[in-house]
Protein backbone atom coordinates (compact mmCIF):
# COMPACT_ATOMS: atom_id res chain seq x y z
CA UNK A 1 0.00 0.00 0.00
CA UNK A 2 1.34 3.44 -1.05
CA UNK A 3 0.79 6.56 1.03
CA UNK A 4 0.12 9.89 -0.60
CA UNK A 5 3.20 12.02 -0.92
CA UNK A 6 1.87 14.76 1.34
CA UNK A 7 1.18 12.25 4.08
CA UNK A 8 4.73 10.97 3.91
CA UNK A 9 6.11 14.45 4.02
CA UNK A 10 3.85 15.36 6.90
CA UNK A 11 5.02 12.36 8.92
CA UNK A 12 8.63 13.14 8.14
CA UNK A 13 8.21 16.77 9.06
CA UNK A 14 6.53 15.92 12.32
CA UNK A 15 9.32 13.41 13.11
CA UNK A 16 12.08 15.95 12.36
CA UNK A 17 10.23 18.65 14.23
CA UNK A 18 9.77 16.32 17.19
CA UNK A 19 13.44 15.34 17.10
CA UNK A 20 14.56 19.00 17.04
CA UNK A 21 12.14 20.05 19.75
CA UNK A 22 13.02 17.09 21.97
CA UNK A 23 16.71 16.76 21.14
CA UNK A 24 17.78 17.98 24.57
CA UNK A 25 15.34 15.73 26.42
CA UNK A 26 16.19 12.78 24.14
CA UNK A 27 19.88 13.17 24.91
CA UNK A 28 18.99 13.35 28.59
CA UNK A 29 17.01 10.10 28.29
CA UNK A 30 19.93 8.53 26.39
CA UNK A 31 22.33 9.57 29.12
CA UNK A 32 19.98 8.16 31.77
CA UNK A 33 19.69 4.90 29.84
CA UNK A 34 23.47 4.72 29.49
CA UNK A 35 23.98 5.32 33.20
CA UNK A 36 21.33 2.70 34.01
CA UNK A 37 23.01 0.20 31.70
CA UNK A 38 26.42 1.05 33.26
CA UNK A 39 25.01 0.63 36.76
CA UNK A 40 23.46 -2.69 35.74
CA UNK A 41 26.79 -3.77 34.30
CA UNK A 42 28.46 -2.81 37.57
CA UNK A 43 25.86 -4.79 39.50
CA UNK A 44 26.37 -7.81 37.23
CA UNK A 45 30.15 -7.46 37.56
CA UNK A 46 29.81 -7.35 41.33
CA UNK A 47 27.62 -10.45 41.26
CA UNK A 48 30.06 -12.21 38.95
CA UNK A 49 32.98 -11.18 41.16
CA UNK A 50 31.09 -12.45 44.18
CA UNK A 51 30.47 -15.75 42.40
CA UNK A 52 34.18 -15.98 41.54
CA UNK A 53 35.09 -15.11 45.12
CA UNK A 54 32.71 -17.80 46.37
CA UNK A 55 34.25 -20.31 43.96
CA UNK A 56 37.68 -19.50 45.37
CA UNK A 57 36.53 -19.89 48.97
CA UNK A 58 37.29 -22.99 51.02
CA UNK A 59 34.34 -25.00 52.28
CA UNK A 60 31.84 -24.14 49.53
CA UNK A 61 31.29 -27.73 48.35
CA UNK A 62 28.15 -29.43 49.60
CA UNK A 63 29.64 -31.79 52.19
CA UNK A 64 28.97 -32.72 55.83
CA UNK A 65 32.02 -30.82 57.11
CA UNK A 66 31.76 -31.87 60.75
CA UNK A 67 31.26 -35.53 59.89
CA UNK A 68 33.79 -36.23 57.13
CA UNK A 69 35.74 -39.06 58.69
CA UNK A 70 38.86 -40.32 56.94
CA UNK A 71 37.83 -41.90 53.66
CA UNK A 72 38.03 -41.38 49.91
CA UNK A 73 35.66 -38.76 48.51
CA UNK A 74 35.38 -37.70 44.91
CA UNK A 75 36.50 -34.11 44.38
CA UNK A 76 36.88 -31.90 41.33
CA UNK A 77 40.24 -33.17 40.12
CA UNK A 78 43.55 -34.84 40.74
CA UNK A 79 46.89 -33.73 39.30
CA UNK A 80 48.94 -35.90 36.98
CA UNK A 81 52.46 -35.64 35.56
CA UNK A 82 54.46 -38.13 33.48
CA UNK A 83 58.22 -38.63 33.40
CA UNK A 84 59.33 -39.79 29.95
CA UNK A 85 62.47 -39.50 27.83
CA UNK A 86 64.43 -38.16 30.78
CA UNK A 87 62.18 -35.28 31.89
CA UNK A 88 58.90 -34.45 33.57
CA UNK A 89 56.02 -33.35 31.39
CA UNK A 90 53.58 -30.52 32.30
CA UNK A 91 51.01 -30.98 35.08
CA UNK A 92 47.50 -31.94 34.03
CA UNK A 93 44.33 -31.65 36.12
CA UNK A 94 42.16 -34.72 35.54
CA UNK A 95 38.53 -35.25 36.56
CA UNK A 96 38.01 -38.89 35.58
CA UNK A 97 39.04 -41.00 38.62
CA UNK A 98 40.03 -43.89 36.36
CA UNK A 99 43.24 -43.96 34.35
CA UNK A 100 44.84 -46.35 31.88
CA UNK A 101 47.97 -48.20 33.05
CA UNK A 102 50.10 -50.49 30.92
CA UNK A 103 49.71 -54.18 31.82
CA UNK A 104 53.50 -54.42 32.11
CA UNK A 105 53.88 -51.44 34.47
CA UNK A 106 56.60 -52.03 37.05
CA UNK A 107 54.31 -50.75 39.81
CA UNK A 108 52.05 -53.74 39.18
CA UNK A 109 54.76 -56.38 38.82
CA UNK A 110 57.66 -55.23 40.98
CA UNK A 111 56.15 -52.77 43.45
CA UNK A 112 57.81 -49.62 42.12
CA UNK A 113 55.47 -47.32 44.02
CA UNK A 114 55.82 -44.76 46.79
CA UNK A 115 53.44 -42.24 48.27
CA UNK A 116 53.18 -39.32 50.68
CA UNK A 117 50.54 -37.74 52.86
CA UNK A 118 50.16 -34.08 53.78
CA UNK A 119 47.37 -31.61 54.50
CA UNK A 120 46.12 -28.15 53.54
CA UNK A 121 44.29 -26.06 56.15
CA UNK A 122 41.93 -23.09 55.92
CA UNK A 123 42.72 -20.27 58.34
CA UNK A 124 40.23 -17.85 59.83
CA UNK A 125 40.84 -15.32 57.00
CA UNK A 126 39.89 -18.06 54.48
CA UNK A 127 43.45 -18.29 53.16
CA UNK A 128 44.71 -21.83 52.71
CA UNK A 129 48.12 -23.19 53.72
CA UNK A 130 50.01 -26.43 53.18
CA UNK A 131 51.80 -27.85 56.22
CA UNK A 132 55.51 -28.52 55.57
CA UNK A 133 55.23 -29.72 51.94
CA UNK A 134 59.00 -29.31 51.45
CA UNK A 135 59.57 -32.14 53.93
CA UNK A 136 57.24 -34.43 52.01
CA UNK A 137 59.10 -33.59 48.80
CA UNK A 138 62.41 -34.63 50.38
CA UNK A 139 60.97 -37.85 51.78
CA UNK A 140 59.46 -38.83 48.43
CA UNK A 141 62.84 -38.25 46.79
CA UNK A 142 64.40 -40.60 49.35
CA UNK A 143 61.77 -43.24 48.56
CA UNK A 144 62.29 -42.80 44.82
CA UNK A 145 66.06 -43.13 45.13
CA UNK A 146 65.77 -46.34 47.18
CA UNK A 147 63.62 -48.17 44.61
CA UNK A 148 65.18 -46.53 41.54
CA UNK A 149 62.36 -44.25 40.39
CA UNK A 150 62.61 -40.81 38.80
CA UNK A 151 62.69 -38.16 41.53
CA UNK A 152 60.24 -35.26 41.64
CA UNK A 153 62.20 -32.01 42.30
CA UNK A 154 61.27 -29.99 45.40
CA UNK A 155 59.83 -27.03 43.50
CA UNK A 156 57.85 -29.24 41.12
CA UNK A 157 56.40 -31.20 44.04
CA UNK A 158 55.37 -28.12 46.05
CA UNK A 159 53.98 -26.27 43.02
CA UNK A 160 51.95 -29.34 42.06
CA UNK A 161 50.50 -29.52 45.58
CA UNK A 162 49.51 -25.85 45.40
CA UNK A 163 47.92 -26.28 41.99
CA UNK A 164 45.73 -29.23 42.99
CA UNK A 165 44.62 -27.45 46.17
CA UNK A 166 43.65 -24.33 44.21
CA UNK A 167 41.63 -26.40 41.76
CA UNK A 168 39.86 -28.16 44.65
CA UNK A 169 39.58 -25.12 46.92
CA UNK A 170 35.84 -25.66 47.44
CA UNK A 171 36.68 -29.00 49.07
CA UNK A 172 39.02 -27.55 51.67
CA UNK A 173 37.06 -27.90 54.94
CA UNK A 174 36.16 -24.45 56.32
CA UNK A 175 37.92 -22.97 59.30
CA UNK A 176 36.28 -24.13 62.51
CA UNK A 177 35.20 -27.53 61.16
CA UNK A 178 38.40 -29.19 62.35
CA UNK A 179 38.94 -30.78 58.94
CA UNK A 180 41.65 -30.48 56.30
CA UNK A 181 42.25 -31.25 52.63
CA UNK A 182 44.37 -34.38 52.65
CA UNK A 183 46.80 -34.69 49.73
CA UNK A 184 48.04 -38.09 48.63
CA UNK A 185 51.00 -37.73 46.24
CA UNK A 186 51.74 -41.06 44.54
CA UNK A 187 54.74 -41.90 42.34
CA UNK A 188 54.79 -45.19 40.46
CA UNK A 189 56.48 -47.01 37.60
CA UNK A 190 54.11 -46.81 34.65
CA UNK A 191 56.56 -48.01 32.00
CA UNK A 192 56.48 -51.67 31.00
CA UNK A 193 59.16 -54.15 32.07
CA UNK A 194 58.96 -57.93 32.34
CA UNK A 195 62.54 -58.46 33.48
CA UNK A 196 63.49 -57.09 36.93
CA UNK A 197 64.64 -53.56 36.13
CA UNK A 198 63.45 -49.98 36.66
CA UNK A 199 60.78 -48.54 34.40
CA UNK A 200 61.53 -46.03 31.66
CA UNK A 201 58.39 -44.05 32.47
CA UNK A 202 56.94 -42.82 35.78
CA UNK A 203 53.61 -41.25 36.69
CA UNK A 204 53.16 -38.80 39.53
CA UNK A 205 49.65 -38.01 40.76
CA UNK A 206 48.23 -36.05 43.68
CA UNK A 207 44.77 -36.82 45.04
CA UNK A 208 42.93 -34.15 47.06
CA UNK A 209 40.45 -35.48 49.63
CA UNK A 210 38.59 -33.58 52.38
CA UNK A 211 38.99 -35.38 55.70
CA UNK A 212 38.01 -35.01 59.32
CA UNK A 213 39.55 -36.74 62.31
CA UNK A 214 41.06 -40.18 61.71
CA UNK A 215 39.36 -41.34 64.90
CA UNK A 216 35.84 -40.01 65.40
CA UNK A 217 35.95 -37.34 68.09
CA UNK A 218 39.63 -36.56 67.50
CA UNK A 219 41.92 -36.78 70.51
CA UNK A 220 39.15 -37.70 72.91
CA UNK A 221 40.20 -41.10 74.18
CA UNK A 222 43.12 -43.49 74.54
CA UNK A 223 43.56 -46.73 72.60
CA UNK A 224 44.78 -50.19 73.59
CA UNK A 225 47.83 -51.39 71.64
CA UNK A 226 49.35 -54.85 71.27
CA UNK A 227 52.87 -55.95 70.36
CA UNK A 228 52.82 -57.75 67.01
CA UNK A 229 53.70 -61.45 67.20
CA UNK A 230 54.75 -63.58 64.25
CA UNK A 231 55.06 -60.75 61.74
CA UNK A 232 57.62 -58.04 60.92
CA UNK A 233 56.87 -54.72 59.30
CA UNK A 234 60.36 -54.27 57.85
CA UNK A 235 63.88 -55.69 58.05
CA UNK A 236 66.92 -53.85 59.40
CA UNK A 237 68.37 -52.96 55.99
CA UNK A 238 65.16 -53.21 54.00
CA UNK A 239 62.80 -50.42 52.96
CA UNK A 240 61.19 -49.59 56.31
CA UNK A 241 62.76 -46.12 56.33
CA UNK A 242 61.06 -45.05 53.08
CA UNK A 243 57.38 -44.69 52.26
CA UNK A 244 56.99 -47.42 49.66
CA UNK A 245 53.58 -48.98 49.14
CA UNK A 246 54.68 -52.53 49.97
CA UNK A 247 55.41 -51.64 53.60
CA UNK A 248 51.71 -51.06 54.16
CA UNK A 249 50.66 -54.22 52.36
CA UNK A 250 52.91 -56.19 54.75
CA UNK A 251 51.05 -54.67 57.71
CA UNK A 252 47.52 -55.37 56.48
CA UNK A 253 47.14 -58.92 57.79
CA UNK A 254 48.60 -58.48 61.31
CA UNK A 255 46.84 -55.14 61.64
CA UNK A 256 43.51 -56.73 60.66
CA UNK A 257 43.97 -59.71 62.99
CA UNK A 258 44.84 -57.47 65.95
CA UNK A 259 41.88 -55.18 65.33
CA UNK A 260 39.61 -58.22 65.23
CA UNK A 261 41.07 -59.21 68.60
CA UNK A 262 40.23 -55.78 70.05
CA UNK A 263 43.48 -53.86 69.60
CA UNK A 264 43.01 -50.77 67.39
CA UNK A 265 46.75 -50.18 66.96
CA UNK A 266 49.71 -52.57 66.65
CA UNK A 267 53.30 -52.05 67.80
CA UNK A 268 56.23 -53.64 65.97
CA UNK A 269 59.56 -54.67 67.50
CA UNK A 270 62.84 -54.89 65.58
CA UNK A 271 62.98 -57.95 63.32
CA UNK A 272 66.53 -58.94 64.30
CA UNK A 273 66.41 -59.23 68.10
CA UNK A 274 62.79 -58.41 69.00
CA UNK A 275 64.15 -56.47 71.97
CA UNK A 276 63.75 -52.89 70.76
CA UNK A 277 60.66 -50.85 69.87
CA UNK A 278 60.30 -49.83 66.21
CA UNK A 279 56.98 -48.20 65.35
CA UNK A 280 53.24 -48.63 65.23
CA UNK A 281 51.54 -49.86 62.05
CA UNK A 282 51.28 -46.46 60.39
CA UNK A 283 52.72 -44.18 63.08
CA UNK A 284 55.97 -43.37 64.86
CA UNK A 285 56.41 -44.30 68.53
CA UNK A 286 56.99 -41.62 71.19
CA UNK A 287 57.55 -42.24 74.89
CA UNK A 288 57.23 -39.43 77.46
CA UNK A 289 58.86 -39.42 80.89
CA UNK A 290 57.37 -36.40 82.65
CA UNK A 291 59.55 -36.47 85.76
CA UNK A 292 62.80 -36.49 83.79
CA UNK A 293 61.27 -34.41 80.97
CA UNK A 294 62.33 -36.89 78.31
CA UNK A 295 60.81 -37.26 74.85
CA UNK A 296 62.12 -40.54 73.40
CA UNK A 297 61.57 -41.88 69.89
CA UNK A 298 63.28 -44.80 68.09
CA UNK A 299 66.18 -44.26 65.73
CA UNK A 300 66.36 -47.20 63.35
CA UNK A 301 67.16 -48.00 59.73
CA UNK A 302 63.73 -49.63 59.46
CA UNK A 303 61.61 -46.77 60.86
CA UNK A 304 60.03 -44.17 58.59
CA UNK A 305 61.09 -40.60 59.50
CA UNK A 306 57.77 -38.93 60.37
CA UNK A 307 57.27 -35.27 59.50
CA UNK A 308 54.71 -35.02 62.30
CA UNK A 309 57.25 -36.50 64.73
CA UNK A 310 59.87 -34.04 63.51
CA UNK A 311 57.44 -31.19 64.27
CA UNK A 312 56.57 -32.62 67.70
CA UNK A 313 60.26 -33.00 68.56
CA UNK A 314 60.78 -29.30 67.94
CA UNK A 315 57.77 -28.32 70.04
CA UNK A 316 58.83 -30.67 72.85
CA UNK A 317 62.33 -29.17 72.84
CA UNK A 318 60.76 -25.70 73.00
CA UNK A 319 58.83 -26.87 76.07
CA UNK A 320 62.07 -27.90 77.78
CA UNK A 321 62.04 -31.63 77.03
CA UNK A 322 65.20 -33.60 76.34
CA UNK A 323 64.47 -35.00 72.89
CA UNK A 324 66.19 -38.35 72.37
CA UNK A 325 66.32 -40.35 69.15
CA UNK A 326 67.76 -43.73 70.16
CA UNK A 327 67.12 -47.42 70.69
CA UNK A 328 64.21 -47.99 73.07
CA UNK A 329 64.41 -51.33 74.83
CA UNK A 330 61.24 -53.36 75.27
CA UNK A 331 61.73 -53.32 79.05
CA UNK A 332 61.77 -49.52 79.00
CA UNK A 333 58.08 -49.29 78.09
CA UNK A 334 57.12 -49.52 81.78
CA UNK A 335 59.10 -46.39 82.63
CA UNK A 336 57.16 -44.03 80.37
CA UNK A 337 54.28 -41.96 81.72
CA UNK A 338 52.72 -41.42 78.29
CA UNK A 339 52.99 -43.21 74.95
CA UNK A 340 52.03 -41.57 71.67
CA UNK A 341 51.55 -42.81 68.11
CA UNK A 342 52.03 -39.94 65.66
CA UNK A 343 51.49 -39.41 61.94
CA UNK A 344 49.94 -37.09 59.36
CA UNK A 345 46.48 -38.66 59.42
CA UNK A 346 46.05 -38.62 63.22
CA UNK A 347 48.67 -36.08 64.39
CA UNK A 348 48.78 -38.00 67.69
CA UNK A 349 47.01 -41.01 69.13
CA UNK A 350 47.15 -41.46 72.88
CA UNK A 351 48.06 -45.05 73.78
CA UNK A 352 46.51 -45.97 77.13
CA UNK A 353 47.75 -49.59 77.33
CA UNK A 354 50.23 -51.88 75.62
CA UNK A 355 49.79 -55.65 75.87
CA UNK A 356 52.62 -58.13 75.32
CA UNK A 357 50.92 -61.43 74.51
CA UNK A 358 54.19 -63.39 74.85
CA UNK A 359 54.73 -62.38 78.47
CA UNK A 360 51.06 -61.89 79.31
CA UNK A 361 51.89 -58.40 80.62
CA UNK A 362 49.83 -55.28 80.02
CA UNK A 363 51.42 -51.91 80.77
CA UNK A 364 48.84 -49.28 81.65
CA UNK A 365 49.43 -45.56 81.19
CA UNK A 366 46.16 -43.64 81.36
CA UNK A 367 42.46 -44.00 80.68
CA UNK A 368 42.23 -40.32 79.76
CA UNK A 369 44.32 -38.38 77.25
CA UNK A 370 47.28 -37.23 79.38
CA UNK A 371 48.77 -33.76 79.77
CA UNK A 372 51.84 -33.76 77.50
CA UNK A 373 50.09 -35.63 74.69
CA UNK A 374 47.27 -33.09 74.72
CA UNK A 375 49.70 -30.16 74.88
CA UNK A 376 51.65 -31.35 71.82
CA UNK A 377 48.45 -32.10 69.88
CA UNK A 378 46.96 -28.68 70.66
CA UNK A 379 50.16 -26.88 69.68
CA UNK A 380 50.46 -28.58 66.30
CA UNK A 381 46.77 -28.02 65.52
CA UNK A 382 46.95 -24.35 66.49
CA UNK A 383 49.90 -23.81 64.14
CA UNK A 384 48.23 -25.68 61.29
CA UNK A 385 45.05 -23.60 61.62
CA UNK A 386 46.94 -20.30 61.97
CA UNK A 387 45.81 -19.74 65.55
CA UNK A 388 49.28 -19.30 66.99
CA UNK A 389 52.61 -17.97 65.75
CA UNK A 390 54.27 -20.07 63.06
CA UNK A 391 57.80 -19.57 64.39
CA UNK A 392 59.46 -22.00 62.01
CA UNK A 393 57.65 -21.16 58.77
CA UNK A 394 55.93 -24.54 58.51
CA UNK A 395 52.79 -23.13 56.84
CA UNK A 396 53.18 -22.54 53.09
CA UNK A 397 50.52 -20.34 51.42
CA UNK A 398 48.63 -21.80 48.50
Amino acid sequence: MKFPAFATLSLSANFVSGFVLNKKSALTVTRKLSVTRFQSTLKMSALEENAVDQAMMPGTADLPWVDLGFEFRQTKSYLKMVFKDGSWGPPELCEDPYMKVHVGATALHYGQSAFEGLKAFAHEDNKVYLFRPDENAKRMQSSAERIMMAEVPDDVFVDACKQVVRDNIAYVPPYGSGGALYLRPLLFGSGSRIGLQPADEYTFIILAIPVGDYYKGGLSQTVHSVIVEGYDRAAKFGVGNVKVAGNYAADMLPNYLNKEAGYPISLYLDSETRNTVEEFSTSNFIGINKEEKVYATPKSTSVLPSITNKSLMQLAADAGYDVQQRDIQLDELKYFDEVIACGTAVIVTSVGKITNLSSGETIEYSDEVPEVTKMLYDQVKSIQFGETEDRYGWNVPV
